[in-house]
């Protein structure tokens, strides 16, 4: 294996020399550096990782949490983030990937083990790992959950103000008997949708019908399930706000079981924008939320924090869009 010592020989310097045009310190000049570089580039240089770990007292591990990576977080939702995180993170770090409800206590995670967490947090059960890791003073942004904690940095989406918006283009299209799919209980996103459904109707005098409200898990089992709840009231539905899309396609699925039609018999609108949501028959009408921006974002703001760079703990809210596709009918007014 190539090391610094044999780089240094070969550029006729010193080996912290070599160590610190590595590292791209200011204290070596340009041309010595490139030099270096050239070199180490020739010469295939691979740093050692676990030596410099031992020098500079880092890991080189940064963890990507979830609240759970097996319940109730969909695949696309789980993909975009991951994807998001991955582009921004350079290879000197290895990305650990867990869900919090993988630990029985979270002792193992430390300052030892990882040098910054960035947490996808989806529920109000992460605070006791939120807590956890502020105490251990491990560099951390938490993305997507609305976090009262004034020290840290958040991003999230506009979630609410979202939901808000695709209920009020339904009530737009002549719609006032609209249900809604709800998503996984405890999960703060369930809370902001269903917030900003209500907001809608309440806004319009429409009147909230608790049978209008069925559970869903953020699957597309729930979704079918939930639909065929709907579809059973003797008043059933003209339109469905679905809390994300993999519900809405289920309860798509639900409608066409029981022969009926999207949208002529009922109007689907969904959340999240995922990528199958524009090749759904019809096309799936949806809120996009901007999981991949956020997740780069976070990303980036997290290397800062590494890096040394003083950052303002602040909230950022990434605005929603509404996609309007095919899956909403426009009812004739009375």
């Amino acid at each position: 294996m190539v090391t610094i010592k044999d780089i240094a020989k070969l550029a006729n310097v010193s080996h912290t020399t070599v160590s610190r045009a590595l590292n791209n310190s200011p204290l070596i000049k340009e041309p010595t550096k490139k030099k270096i570089l050239e070199i180490a580039a020739q010469m295939n240089y691979t740093p050692n990782f676990n030596a410099k770990s031992l020098v500079k007292q880092k890991s080189y591990t940064i963890g990507l949490f979830y609240t759970s990576i097996s319940n109730g977080t969909s695949p696309s939702f789980f993909a975009d983030t991951l994807k998001g995180v991955n582009s921004v993170i350079s290879q000197e770090y290895n990305l650990f990937v867990r869900g919090i409800d993988d630990y029985s206590d979270y002792s193992s995670i430390g300052r030892q083990r990882y040098d910054g967490i960035l947490l996808m947090s989806q529920s109000v059960n992460d605070n006791a790992f939120i807590y956890h890791v502020m105490e251990k003073n491990i560099p951390f942004v938490v993305l997507n959950r609305d976090i009262e904690e004034k020290k840290i940095i958040n991003i999230l989406s506009d979630d609410k103000e979202g939901a808000r918006q695709a209920v009020e283009y339904l009530i737009g299209h002549g719609h006032s008997d609209i249900a809604i799919i709800e998503g996984k209980q405890g999960f703060k996103s369930s809370q902001q949708r269903k917030e900003g459904y209500i907001s809608a109707l309440i806004q319009h005098g429409i009147q909230i019908r608790s049978e209008y409200s069925a559970s869903g898990n953020y699957d597309m089992e729930s979704g079918y399930r939930a639909m065929e709840q709907l579809l059973s009231l003797n008043t059933r539905p003209t339109a469905v706000f679905c809390s994300n899309d993999d519900m809405a396609i289920g309860a798509m699925n639900a409608i066409f079981a029981n022969e009926l039609k999207v949208p002529d018999d009922v109007s689907v609108v969904g959340f999240d924008d995922i990528g199958f949501a524009q090749y759904t028959m019809p096309r799936l009408t949806t809120v996009k939320r901007p999981v991949e921006q956020i997740s780069v974002e976070g990303a980036k703001k997290l290397l800062s924090l590494l890096n040394g760079n003083e950052q303002r703990r602040e909230k950022i809210l990434a605005n929603t869009e509404l996609m309007i596709r095919d899956s909403v009918k426009t009812l004739a007014k009375c």
